[in-house]
């Protein structure tokens, strides 16, 4: 009986480290890179960043699509996407410790005046700035699952006031807790720098624009980690220009790479980073997929199955 049929489809990863991998630890599968599909019907696992519309759907014997990330917006945006079979996203895998460090970087950069002082060195002028101690700042975080949730843990931890926002109630130490379209007023008139870092769904598509920009406190700072469908890039330009914004540093675009044209390359209040807040070739990240991989065909359930009814 023949093994495993694995196909790898990105148009961002280097297939080599996860062939290598499956070689060593998985050596009875078959592992295949896309557009090398060979015959269709022996392919049973998709391990993918993105793949073209139909694809998946065109594969009859698919038991399990793993992502090789967080993020499964750019998978099931598919509409062909075969719904009855199992998705997992990749819940750690090295990733959350990244997007921690993403996230306080950008934090304490716009907290302690690095951007000002950058440009204070350009001008050779030596002059101190206002320091403001943690306490008395407020960090937002937007989305509290695996990453939020640690995120919002280590800001505590750093001295800063932290408030919440999810869908669904969470208790995080020293967290203050927002939810649902109730709580999202409160929570941004709290925001002084927001961090986002929610999934991609229908009601979160598009946030990140001119109507909650208008209800952060104004002149504070965005922390843009969590999916690119989530920013209105017009409506953020809009903001740092009438000062409702001072900064933003950004690692997720709706298109991507961003274009040469974007506004936001030039931009003086704008940092850009090119989708690296969390890589997920590590030996973290290969020890999780891996040993999905294997849960999976044991019959157990891997961590991380999405829901499609909420997305995420």
């Amino acid at each position: 009986m023949a093994g495993p049929t694995l196909l790898f489809a990105s148009n961002i990863d280097d297939p080599a480290p996860w062939q290598a991998l499956f070689a060593r630890e998985r050596p009875d599968v078959t592992f295949r890179v896309f557009p090398d599909i060979g015959d269709p019907a022996e392919i049973t696992h998709a391990l993918v960043w993105r793949i073209p519309d139909g694809v998946l759907a065109s594969l009859p014997n698919l038991k399990a699509v793993f992502s090789l990330g967080a993020g499964i917006d750019q998978i099931i945006r598919d509409p062909a996407f075969p719904r009855a079979t199992p998705l997992f996203r990749l819940v750690d895998g090295g990733l959350r410790e990244q997007m921690t460090e993403y996230a306080l970087y950008g934090v304490l950069h716009w907290h302690r005046n690095m951007g000002r002082y950058a440009e204070q060195q350009a001008r050779g002028e030596w002059h101190m700035l206002e320091a403001i101690h943690p306490s008395q700042r407020t960090v937002g975080v937007m989305g509290l699952g695996v990453f939020g949730s640690d995120i919002a843990a280590k800001l505590v931890m750093l001295g800063f006031n932290v408030v919440g926002w999810s869908r669904t109630a969470k208790e995080i130490a020293g967290v203050e807790s927002f939810v649902g379209e109730a709580g999202l007023d409160a929570f941004l008139a709290r925001s002084e720098i927001l961090v986002n870092i929610l999934p991609l769904t229908d009601e979160t598509r598009g946030i990140l624009g001119a109507k909650l920009f208008e209800r952060l406190p104004g002149a504070g700072a965005l922390v843009h980690l969590g999916r690119g469908g989530h920013l209105v890039e017009a409506d953020l330009v809009a903001a740092l220009d009438a000062g409702r914004l001072d900064w933003a540093m950004l690692d997720v675009f709706p298109t991507e790479p961003l274009p040469a044209e974007s506004p936001l390359w030039a931009h003086p209040r704008v940092f850009v980073t090119p989708h690296i807040a969390a890589q997920p070739v590590s030996a973290a990240a290969e020890s999780a997929i891996i040993g999905n991989f294997n849960r999976f065909e044991r019959g157990e359930e891997p961590p991380g199955r999405v829901d499609l009814a909420v997305g995420y």
